[in-house]
């Protein structure tokens, strides 16, 4: 049983209806539950609510709910910059990873996720889902699942699939695909043995067709279907650049979000990856029926999709989370830094006002927590989840920021502690769950292997 005292902190961002900013901050913490929130907490804690307490100092820090990355192929992290994929677009980037990832085999996709999520927690974050839609040589989800537990991550890994190859007009090689009637039957076994839909789960499952160009139309309608039967959240990737747009109009005679809305793929229990070329159209039809998008802006700068229409998806009320994306598309694994890159790329498009630093986080927080159906996280409240970011104002990328919330304007941009359901997952900069030097060795000989 947890029972935490986070001390004095500079300023506390709390993500709440209010918007709230406490100063001189204190947030008791019980079974990875926030029990209070406030100044000099102590004083009033008494009988139970002080047996056992550890306080833990966060004087000249500020605290932020963890960030929730709402998109990530955690597995990619093994090919990080290869040569053939650095200058490509979107399709051709594909085509060139696709047979490499096709020698992966189990040992490769959980160290892929085990340093894919060590990364993310040294960024701030505190919940992840997955897309993971390749399972060559006996791959499973499990394997990245078991990499979350191990790391300690709050996590939301989705069963993805392709199931049309090349020689069917589909993006993959054959040797990657699936047959359908397996694919459904693999999410079903997946959702029975794992997904946990109790507020404070720390594991949920979600059903993640690859892409439009990956899989049938039958196998979107299918999965829908099954995944609302089941009660879990849908997740694929959509019109992510100007080739994702043509192939569509092309195969299926509509836009994305025309083609998402006739297959059932719209509403709260849906979030879409990318949406880089939605009109406004399809951006009205998103915001109506409270569909969210996950965005990746580094991503999306390195792939050169472009910058997806933020600013207007928000005006009109859709939601909308941050992701990573696969880390060979990125190449980096950074949820601080995506946030970043959030903010300044709506400034770029629509003006230096059109984003500020606090509404960046705020999506990169809350707004996540909301694309991904968890209501129990995203704010630092009484009765939320223990999901806290304490982050070190008095080192080199704070030194002379006159506002301490600003910290995706002045850094840092790594966390010193990192809190998940009241465990302390980073400690002073250092990864206490898992060890991390010894992860990025298996890592490095697993890749020069590939290469």
């Amino acid at each position: 049983m947890t029972n935490i005292l986070i001390e004095n902190a500079t300023l506390a961002l709390t993500m709440d209806d209010a918007g709230s900013e406490i100063a001189n901050c204190d947030i008791h913490v019980r079974d990875g539950v926030i029990q209070a929130v406030g100044p000099n907490l102590r004083a009033h804690l008494q009988g139970e609510q002080a047996e056992g307490l550890a306080v833990h100092r966060a004087d000249g820090c500020l605290v932020t709910p963890g960030l929730v990355n709402t998109h990530h192929h955690l597995y990619q992290t093994m090919t990080r910059a290869v040569p053939a994929a650095q200058d490509a677009l979107l399709f051709g980037w594909l085509q060139s990873l696709y047979p490499i990832w096709g020698r992966f085999g189990p040992r490769e996709m959980h160290s892929g996720a085990v340093i894919g999520l060590a990364e993310l927690a040294l960024s701030g974050c505190t919940l992840s889902s997955d897309h993971m839609y390749i399972f060559p040589n006996g791959a499973r989800l499990e394997d990245s699942i078991e990499a979350a537990q191990r790391v300690g991550l709050r996590f939301h890994p989705t069963r993805g699939a392709m199931s049309i190859g090349e020689s069917k007009g589909g993006l993959p090689p054959d040797a990657l695909v699936e047959d359908e009637a397996a694919i459904l039957e693999d999410c079903i076994r997946l959702i029975d043995a794992h997904h946990d839909p109790r507020d404070g789960s720390m594991l949920r499952v979600g059903v993640a067709p690859c892409s439009p160009f990956s899989v049938s139309t039958d196998l979107m309608r299918e999965a829908a279907l099954l995944a609302r039967d089941k009660g879990v959240m849908l997740h694929t990737h959509l019109a992510e650049n100007d080739e994702d747009i043509a192939y569509s109009l092309e195969k299926f005679g509509c836009r994305p979000g025309e083609y998402a809305r006739d297959l059932g793929w719209l509403g709260e229990d849906v979030w879409h990856a990318h949406c880089v070329k939605l009109d406004a159209t399809e951006i009205d039809l998103f915001a109506a029926t409270r569909t969210g998008v996950a965005h990746c802006p580094c991503s999306n700068c390195r792939l050169g999709s472009g910058i997806a229409p933020v600013r207007q998806m928000r005006d009109q009320g859709v939601r909308v989370g941050l992701g990573v994306d696969g880390s060979a598309s990125n190449d980096l694994g950074s949820l601080s830094a995506e946030a970043r890159q959030l903010m300044l790329l709506q400034r770029v498009q629509n003006g230096a006002d059109a984003m500020s630093a606090r509404e960046a986080l705020y999506i990169a927080t809350r707004g996540g927590a909301e694309v991904l159906g968890r209501s129990d996280c995203g704010q630092i409240a009484v009765g939320k989840r223990a999901d806290l970011a304490i982050w070190d104002l008095q080192g080199l990328e704070s030194a002379g920021s006159w506002d301490p919330a600003a910290i995706l304007l002045a850094g840092p941009q790594k966390v010193r502690d990192l809190f998940v359901e009241g465990k302390q997952i980073v400690r002073d900069g250092e990864m206490q769950t898992i060890n991390l030097p010894q992860a990025i060795k298996e890592q490095n000989k697993l890749a020069k292997d590939l290469m």
